[in-house]
């Protein structure tokens, strides 16, 4: 993997954001359904104003939106009362994947769970491929120390 370029930038999402992240979200997910009644910016907008829940998302240097994590820092009355915060909806511009981008923005979600004081950060991945483990590594996860299990709803097709 080659070192990002300058001039990225990794920020908190803000209102005018959605289209740029359900772009890349499409990647994420293709088959996911489109929400026709404009649920998914009801839920946008929640997500962006709440102070738990922080949407990543890093500019390229030609200011487009090429990648994105999800942090969820998460109050916890073990481990001396700290919080812990789960990543999830990792992405990265699939024409702009191998350039760093991805690590950078899981490093600007960690540093910011450290900051607010988590004693752990867990992310799951539904892949197989070996290099996206391998990634998750190279950004400082195990593979090994915890197992995680999934129910999923009922009416929900399950991959």
């Amino acid at each position: 993997m080659t070192a990002p370029a300058g001039r990225l930038r990794v920020r908190e999402a803000a209102a005018g954001d959605f289209d740029a992240l359900m772009r890349l979200y499409r990647q994420l997910q293709p088959s996911d359904p489109v929400p026709a009644d404009g649920g998914a910016r009801a839920v946008f907008a929640a997500i962006v104003e709440s102070d738990a829940l922080r949407l990543y998302l890093l500019e390229d240097g030609d200011g487009r939106v090429s990648a994105s994590c999800y942090l969820n820092v998460i109050p916890n009355l073990t481990r001396g009362a700290r919080p812990y915060a789960v990543i999830e909806n990792v992405i990265t511009d699939e024409a702009r994947r191998g350039r760093g981008l991805g690590r950078a923005v899981i490093g600007h979600a960690l540093d910011a769970a450290w900051a607010a004081g988590c004693y752990k950060v867990m992310l799951q991945t539904g892949s197989t491929q070996e290099s996206t483990h391998a990634f998750y590594r190279a950004c400082g996860f195990s593979g090994t120390d915890k197992h995680a299990y999934v129910a999923w709803c009922p009416d929900w097709p399950t991959p």
